[in-house]
């Protein structure tokens, strides 16, 4: 009998996602988990209701490979509705498995080998491999601590003649920063200057605080035209399991978008889609009043943390916020989420792991989601004020 061949792999550096560690240790341990981003309360009744319903009704075989069109042209409206941008359901609008399919299809999409993409560190842990795959090379351009951001010269210096593409995150996780109009008009500068392709990640869009507001690249002619804008019904309505999300982008990349696409998951289950089609249509204040519900939110944890040795700069976007550590620890921030996952009961997520090289991390912080309900908040800041 002959041995078993082992694979070359193609990521022989990368393990098992840091998400996956910190639950699992958070499960292991019985201790709260605020280190993976999803919320501790179930999506909204109607919501549940219209899936169950059209799952009852028999619409539980395959939908067009795009997506089901009433979901395609409620997203088109909504995107009109937010950002003034008329884009047509049939092909600039595309259902995925998640955002992180999307992700995938859309650097698969056009990065080809020898090709260079510019992320921003700290970065969405599956940015890199994917563009790895492609046989490209990630260029990490760190974001300007303390403040988290974006320093547009150095991304204009990181820029070669092999630049493909560059991926924004806003708002942006893990550090809740938020694009602002400056970035916006740098952006439009550098792309004017060269020929870049975008993929904004927008999987946060409706959690902006303090009046804030999300500057999408769909509100942008001259960024959409180059950009695959990404976004997620599973943040928004507190349903991460269900794993749909959607891109929208111009005709002539969705077309290639979707010739990933279809080879990848070629579609998503249909009665979600339905009950989310649905649910789009007859409730849009749940995504219009989302940024209240969440800001409430943050500001309770923050509020309940005053008493702490953490320091704090309440998150601008995202459910997540940044504890700074340095007043009680110097210790590195992996080895200390899973020692205080461990010994405190509380499971967080370090920041460092969302660096291509985790020592260029130069600010000692936990992430910690409040997408949960407030007596766990309440039992997760008791804990935090003991340390």
């Amino acid at each position: 009998m002959n041995a078993p061949i082992d694979p070359l792999s193609k990521l022989p550096d990368v393990g098992t996602t840091i998400f996956t560690v910190m639950s699992a240790l958070a499960a292991e341990q019985k201790a709260l988990n605020l280190s993976q981003g999803f919320p501790d309360f179930d999506g909204p009744p109607a919501l549940l209701d219209r899936v169950e319903a059209h799952m009852r009704d028999g619409r539980n075989q395959y939908p067009p490979m795009a997506g089901v069109e009433s979901l395609r042209q409620a997203i088109a409206e909504k995107v009109e509705n937010l950002y003034g941008l008329k884009c047509r359901a049939d092909d600039e609008v595309t259902v995925t498995a998640g955002a992180t399919e999307a992700l995938f299809c859309a650097i698969a999409a056009v990065v080809h080998p020898g090709d260079e993409v510019i992320v921003l560190d700290p970065a969405y842990d599956s940015y890199d491999p994917v563009i790895r795959l492609q046989g490209g090379m990630a260029v990490h351009v760190p974001l300007s601590t303390p403040s988290f951001s974006i320093d547009w010269q150095r991304i204009a210096d990181a820029i070669t003649p092999r630049t493909r593409l560059l991926i924004l995150n806003s708002p942006h996780n893990p550090t809740g920063m938020v694009m602002q109009d400056h970035d916006i008009e740098a952006l439009s500068e550098l792309c004017s200057e060269h020929d870049l392709y975008l993929i904004g990640d927008e999987v946060y869009e409706h959690m902006v605080f303090d009046q804030g507001k999300h500057l999408s690249l769909c509100a942008y002619a001259d960024l959409y035209a180059r950009s695959f804008v990404i976004s997620s019904f599973g943040k928004t309505y507190h349903v991460t399991g269900w794993k749909v999300g959607y891109c929208v982008a111009p005709p002539r990349l969705t077309l290639e978008f979707r010739r990933i696409h279809q080879y990848v998951t070629f579609t998503v289950n249909t009665p979600v889609q339905l009950g989310i089609a649905d649910f789009l249509q007859q409730h849009p204040e749940h995504h219009r009043e989302l940024p209240a519900f969440y800001q409430r939110k943050r500001d309770l944890f923050c509020q309940l943390l005053e008493p702490s040795r953490f320091s704090l700069v309440p998150s601008q976007g995202t459910y997540f916020q940044l504890l700074g550590y340095s007043q009680i620890t110097a210790e590195a921030d992996d080895a200390l989420a899973r020692r205080w996952t461990c010994e405190q009961g509380i499971a967080s997520i370090p920041i460092s792991v969302f660096y291509q090289n985790p020592q260029d991390c130069d600010h000692l912080a936990l992430r910690f989601c409040f997408a949960k309900d407030d007596a766990t908040l309440a039992q997760a800041a008791e804990i935090l004020c003991r340390l």
